[in-house]
């Protein structure tokens, strides 16, 4: 292994994490403005884009595995290449998820939901700036930024636990609303594994320095 080759591989590798990264941040994006405005094309757009990010997923995967099997590279050159193969896993299942918002958008085109949905506006925010974040951790290797993306995960959790209690409130208010509730709480389940998959991403990021995932030694 030519030490000016693997560079290079690490580098293209490295350049198409951030572009699928910024595919999925603007993914989410683009189904927190459907959601908010009802915009039932938008949410079309972000089902199509996802055919692009599974693309980009694919071909990063393929990249890392070479680079480990044509390279074998050793010590932080392979918990750099490991951590690559594993974060792409967590960043395409967040643009299914955002493919899986939009579809909801879509069936609730007829609601009037504009009044209940403040906390998961605020759940999407948070976890497209954890996303935006992580990216930025992983291209500056700020370890500190991973450590403030898993602590934003628990503000997630916590939101969603409060919109599931607004829901409940709501069906028990009047039945009438139940399947407009029940759409609701998906979509909120579908950010909250978005934050979840972003803390993936952040502890990924840490491993690729210490070569542990949750205090436990992997490499």
């Amino acid at each position: 292994m030519t030490l000016r080759r693997f560079d290079s591989e690490m580098q293209d590798l490295n350049l198409d994490i951030i572009k699928l990264g910024n595919l999925i941040e603007n993914a989410i994006n683009i189904s927190i403005k459907a959601l908010l405005n009802k915009d039932i094309e938008l949410a079309q757009t972000v089902i199509k884009k996802d055919k692009d990010i599974n693309i980009l997923s694919n071909k990063i995967e393929s990249e890392a595995l070479k680079i480990l099997l044509l390279e074998h590279p050793v010590a932080s050159d392979l918990r750099n290449v490991s951590t690559a193969l594993k974060i792409v896993t967590d960043m395409e299942r967040i643009g299914d998820q955002a493919s899986d918002i939009s579809r909801i958008v879509s069936y609730l085109s007829d609601k009037d939901y504009s009044s209940h949905i403040e906390l998961i506006l605020k759940m999407g925010n948070i976890t497209s700036k954890m996303v935006n974040s992580s990216i930025a951790a992983f291209v500056k290797k700020d370890y500190d930024l991973a450590e403030e993306i898993i602590q934003m995960d628990n503000d997630v959790d916590q939101l969603f636990l409060n919109v599931k209690d607004d829901m409940v409130a709501l069906i028990k208010s009047n039945a009438d609303y139940a399947d407009e509730a029940i759409y609701l709480m998906m979509i909120a389940k579908y950010f909250e594994k978005i934050g979840d998959h972003a803390e993936n991403v952040a502890q990924w990021i840490q491993f690729s320095k210490t070569g542990k995932r949750k205090n436990v030694r992997l490499i």
